[in-house]
């Protein structure tokens, strides 16, 4: 936690707690439902809480906006996204329904008022969200043909896809620039703002 209110030094005692209970809970959900690989649970803060949060060090979503996290599996990176910002609106959504009851759970657990999800496929998902936010989903190309027509751009400039991802991305970069001809890509290396060896391969590709 103290790294957490080094990144975050806004953090407020809610905000704190509500990270702090994070790892039990999805300790105890995990021994019921495999949301989280065994290996990845041992290792929650980093390779869950902090990827998730990894957003939030270079971009800020405005108050009143509405997120969209589309394959958000137990939660990420939504759950961690919606405590640092609770002026937010975010909808996570799965294709796979027992990991959605696991996000509902934890969510009312912590005193999530700013979370809805649902069991349901992006493509099945309506209305429009200012910004979308995955977490290693699939390749870039058929993910923003699913989600594309849900963002609204007009709201704030940096509206958009932030998605976090790892590897090397410059052939799937090229194959979506390809398709999407007047989409704007940038590439954010976590390995500046996160000293972990865990991050040195991941990044954030926000389209706009």
């Amino acid at each position: 936690m103290e790294l957490l209110k080094s990144l975050f030094p806004d953090l407020t005692d809610t905000q704190i707690k509500q990270f702090e209970s994070l790892e039990a809970l999805y300790q105890e959900w995990n021994a019921q439902i495999n949301v989280i690989s065994r290996k990845d649970i041992d290792q929650f803060t980093t390779r869950h809480l902090l990827h998730s949060l990894g957003i939030g060090l270079f971009t800020t979503f405005k108050p009143g906006a509405m997120v969209l996290d589309v394959g958000t599996g137990g939660g990420f990176p939504g759950i961690p996204l919606a405590i640092l910002f609770p002026d937010v609106e975010f909808h996570l959504v799965d294709s796979i329904g027992k990991k959605i009851k696991v996000v509902k759970a934890v969510s009312e657990a912590v005193g999530l008022k700013n979370v809805t999800a649902d069991h349901i496929r992006a493509e099945e998902v309506k209305g429009e969200f200012d910004y979308v936010v995955s977490r290693a989903v699939t390749r870039l190309e058929p993910f923003y043909q699913w989600i594309e027509s849900k963002i609204d751009f007009s709201r704030f400039t940096n509206s958009g896809l932030y998605a976090l991802k790892g590897g090397d991305l410059k052939p799937e970069i090229q194959a979506f620039k390809a398709t999407f001809t007047d989409a704007h890509v940038t590439t954010y290396e976590l390995s500046d703002k996160l000293k972990d060896d865990f991050f040195e391969t991941k990044k954030i590709v926000f389209v706009n």
